[in-house]
């Protein structure tokens, strides 16, 4: 389980250390050299992350005479879940605490504070790429950012934003660097998302060193219990902070640019996902996930499809209950694991194929009379379910309709929301919408080339 509570000790650093890779990792190289470096800009998504995985950095660059920008995202409010501590107060503190923080790390460096509600980077994503742009080091600077598989939401899209942003300037990009912090908490040498082929290795000297400790020092709201309520205890245990006083810092370095993660990797991560449980989201069992699919099929415009398409079948359940309704149906997978599964399960049905494919990549020739998506479009970036979203509708028959149906709830593996998903194809001149329906846990909307309504379409009116 991936955790996110700085409260519990975590990975300890020794786990780590007794791997012989960590120590091995080869030497950032000339990332604060005034020899070729112009400029630094630090993102943090909270108040101390930019000390905690790049202090050293910082502090060596500001030593070296290198201009130096941090830009701390969010107020840090929701630090302490469930805490009587009003959110002003803390968020007054964590605001004075990187003031220092920063001051200590270089007193010429420059603090950018922007108070994004804590917990809302993906919610503000727009306005942060917007303000964010105007600060991109050019040619010869440096942007270093939380690392995109660090697994907290607020880390992960500030990561992409600095991705996005360092594609779309080209030619004229800075270097992108990125800094775990949790990974060292969740994760452990073996885990298969430790990026180890593009981590770097950044040794503190003495300075740089003890200045990353008195910045760390600095945040006490963060070290030490705000009173003695359980919500109000340390939100970095001992053993977790460890990680961050250890004369060294780790960067994952980004030469390619690339924002989205690519099609193997998202693979590799549904393929773990199925192999640990052979229903990972017990849409089997779960009465809510029935009722769901339930609702999914009654939405259904039509009695029958001709050639039907489902992106995202995972292990063919939503499948099954659509194979009534189609002549020939196709089911799509990026995990071989989930492949295998859907066929088993499947395997009486020969009108049904499942096949491995990632459908944004390589999406299916011909035309389709009706196309699923359900809990999928978040999955993919902004740019990735664009691209989708115009295959599809381009390879939609005459009168045909899709269903998209997407969880409202955030998660820390989303790379958008389902409000942005279902607004995307909502957007689509060439798609109307026949009907909506809404709850709070879940949006399912079928759209069509053809605007009239269930009534219509069969003579009632």
């Amino acid at each position: 389980m991936v955790s996110f509570d700085g409260r519990a000790p975590g990975t300890p650093v020794e786990t780590w250390e007794a791997d012989p890779r960590l120590l091995a990792l080869p030497p950032l190289d000339g990332a604060v050299d005034p020899a070729t470096v112009s400029r630094l800009v630090v993102l943090a998504a909270h108040p101390d992350d930019e000390t905690l995985g790049a202090g050293g950095l910082i502090a060596d660059a500001a030593a070296r005479g290198l201009s130096v920008t941090v830009v701390v995202v969010t107020d840090g409010a929701a630090s302490h879940p469930g805490s009587a501590t009003a959110a002003e107060s803390l968020v007054a503190t964590r605001a004075e605490e990187a003031r220092v923080a920063v001051g200590l790390l270089g007193h010429d460096v420059e603090l950018v504070r922007w108070a994004v509600p804590d917990g809302a980077v993906r919610e503000a994503r727009a306005e942060i790429t917007e303000r964010l742009r105007p600060l991109l080091p050019g040619p010869g600077g440096v942007l270093v950012a939380p690392w995109r598989g660090d697994g907290h939401r607020d880390h992960r899209v500030l990561g992409e934003i600095a991705a996005e942003l360092v594609d779309e300037a080209g030619a004229s990009a800075p270097r992108l660097l990125q800094y775990p912090i949790w990974l060292w908490h969740w994760g452990s040498p073996e885990h298969p998302d430790v990026p180890w082929a593009s981590m770097r290795l950044s040794p503190l000297d003495a300075a740089a060193e003890a200045a990353k400790r008195s910045a760390l020092a600095a945040y006490a709201s963060q070290r030490r219990p705000l009173s003695a309520a359980p919500a109000d205890a340390a939100v970095l245990h001992p053993v977790f902070e460890r990680h961050f006083a250890r004369g060294r810092e780790v960067f994952v370095v980004d030469d390619h640019g690339t924002s989205s993660p690519p099609a193997a990797a998202t693979e590799a991560t549904f393929d773990r996902t199925h192999a640990r449980r052979a229903d990972p989201w017990r849409v089997t069992t779960r009465w809510y996930e029935r009722r769901k699919r339930a609702l999914t099929i009654a939405s259904l415009p039509r009695e029958r499809y001709g050639r039907v398409l489902e992106v995202g079948c995972s292990i063919g359940v939503l499948t099954g209950d659509l194979a009534p309704a189609a002549d020939r149906l196709l089911a799509l997978d990026v995990s071989s694991v989930a492949v295998q599964a859907a066929r088993e399960r499947l395997a009486n049905l020969p009108h049904v194929t499942v096949e491995q494919a990632d459908a944004a990549v390589d999406y299916p020739a011909g035309a389709f009379d009706l196309v699923v998506l359900s809990e999928v479009g978040y999955y993919l970036g902004p740019d990735a379910f664009g691209r989708l979203v115009d295959s599809i509708v381009d390879g939609l028959a005459d009168d045909g309709d899709v269903v998209a149906c997407h969880w409202l709830q955030p998660e820390g593996d989303f790379r958008q929301s389902a409000g942005d998903v279902h607004a995307r194809l909502g957007a689509d001149p060439r798609l109307h919408r026949v009907s909506h329906h809404v709850e709070d846990d879940f949006v399912l909307d079928v759209f069509s080339r053809d605007p009239r309504s269930v009534a219509q379409r069969t003579g009632l009116r």
